[in-house]
């Protein structure tokens, strides 16, 4: 759902995505990073990859967002298999609507 949230800001030009009206990708990071923060997820903006002018299943003219986390359990000791943090990745693509 992050990355989905991330996608449609960046395509639709929300208000989150923006900086003046016009896309902006410092904003976008921002809002992810924002998004996933009220979920409990920390992340670095090296774990968001961005683009908003890109293909998708053949088709141009869209937003895409990855996300990459390292899963970390607060109780290694009984869960010994996610003790290492399993790598979780997200991506999604929305259509641009904006100019």
């Amino acid at each position: 759902m992050l990355a989905t949230a991330g996608a449609r800001c960046m395509g639709v030009l929300q208000s989150g995505c923006t900086q003046n009206g016009a896309y902006s990708a410092a904003s976008a990071i921002g809002y992810i990073s924002s998004r996933a923060a009220t979920d409990g997820i920390a992340l670095a903006n090296a774990d968001i990859t961005i683009n908003n002018n890109t293909t998708c299943s053949g088709l141009s003219g869209f937003s895409s967002v990855q996300v990459s986390y390292t899963f970390a359990t607060v109780m290694p000791a009984f869960l010994a298999s996610l003790a290492n943090g399993p790598n979780l990745k997200a991506q999604a693509c929305f259509p641009n609507q904006g100019a």
